[in-house]
């Protein structure tokens, strides 16, 4: 006799356990915890975002709205992005999704179709793996390289992997989970390989603020492309301005998408709250301080861990060029899984293990390094204690 869930589609059944949710459960409830696993900070959402918020509510807007996204938000994402990137944007590309994991999702479902291929580098967070395959596509992951100056690319690996029934490229940069950033040449190669082959391009550059080399942000196919090239960029409200748990994203991609967009988020969530829509307006148009307060508290956990970590002569990592995370190994442990289980029992310490993000990085771990300076500093002398007696 056949189980429930035998009788589940293919892509259900399928669906990953998390390996950082696994952590997340071993751990969630200690009053002493330090949760460095998850890719947030420790910074409630500002005041005057909520307060936006509370007036939307106030003003009774709690119906059914427009499925691209409210008019004001298309038009600020629009003046952000012009404003980040030195060039015009005009609000018909940009859809506002339920999240940035429901920008990859429709990105995807966009695409992709069953049988179809999208190349992966990983590691990679698991979710677009995940999202993929979910969809009936296959994801074709391709293992970065590492050395003792970090992780590199190489743009002849991606080509390698590109079968007839490659349908896209997806690039993540600044990369969660190694920092790695890729630059303009990079980025110019791996558009001109799209154009040669017509593949599209999910790019996932929600960390381009978080930046530790020149210039303000990240280099970004922004930069090189044109309005009409098969882009498709996902982006989300959560990292720059604390919103985590709002689950505001957007889309950008050509204009002549729009229509196609608009029916995928119909027929999913059927648009996003306009209070959280209204929050996001003003993230956008007033909190550029924020902004740079929370890239500096980055730039200084960052040195906050890699300093002590590196103090202790048994850690393998390389400084992060780009985002908020260190993925780092450590001499002599060999299963990260049971590693950061162990860890999160036995010290209230919570790291992701390098098996949850693919091909190349199970012998890591990711610490999420933005947060205050005492919850740092005291994670990694929890962690200097234990580590003797392993």
């Amino acid at each position: 006799m056949t189980s429930l869930i035998d009788r589940l589609s293919a892509g259900a059944r399928g669906a990953p356990e998390s390996g950082i949710v696994e952590v997340f459960n071993a751990g969630w409830g200690r009053e002493d915890l330090i949760p460095l696993w998850a890719g947030e900070g420790d910074l409630p959402t500002p005041e005057f975002i909520r307060d936006a918020a509370k007036a939307s509510l106030d003003r009774g807007e709690t119906f059914y709205t427009y499925q691209r996204g409210i008019p004001p938000l298309r038009e600020a994402l629009a003046a952000y992005h012009r404003d980040l990137y030195g060039r015009s944007f005009s609000p018909d590309r940009f859809f506002v999704t339920g999240s940035g994991m429901q920008a990859i999702q429709l990105a995807v479902q966009a695409v992709c179709g069953s049988g179809s291929e999208v190349i992966v580098p990983t590691p990679a967070w698991p979710n677009i793996t995940a999202a993929v395959e979910i969809h009936g596509a296959r994801a074709v992951t391709v293992p970065m390289h590492e050395d003792d100056n970090g992780w590199e690319l190489r743009i002849e690996d991606i080509e390698a992997a590109i079968t007839p029934r490659t349908t896209a490229l997806f690039l993540n940069s600044p990369c969660n989970p190694t920092g790695w950033v890729a630059g303009e040449s990079l980025l110019k190669a791996f558009l001109d390989l799209a154009r040669r082959h017509k593949l599209w391009i999910i790019a996932d550059e929600i960390y381009a603020l978080f930046h530790y080399g020149e210039g303000e942000r990240s280099p970004s196919f922004y930069d090189i492309a044109d309005d009409d090239d098969q882009i498709i960029f996902v982006n989300s409200m959560s990292k720059n301005w604390a919103m985590t748990g709002w689950r505001v994203g957007w889309i950008s991609a050509p204009a002549e998408l729009g229509q196609v967009f608009e029916n995928l988020i119909q027929y999913s969530t059927s648009g996003v709250p306009s209070f959280s829509q209204w929050a996001a307006v003003a993230a956008l148009t007033d909190g550029r301080a924020f902004l740079t307060e929370q890239v500096a508290r980055a730039r200084a956990g960052r040195d906050c861990v890699l300093k002590g970590l590196k103090a202790l002569n048994r850690v393998r990592v390389a400084p992060p060029q780009g985002a908020f995370y260190l993925f780092f190994s450590i001499d002599g442990v060999t299963d990260t899984r049971q590693f950061a289980l162990d860890l999160v029992r036995q010290t209230g310490v919570g790291l992701a293990p390098g098996t949850a993000f693919g091909d190349g990085g199970g012998h890591c771990l990711r610490l999420c390094y933005a947060r205050s300076q005492d919850q740092l500093e005291e994670a990694v002398r929890r962690i200097s204690a234990w580590l003797p007696a392993i």
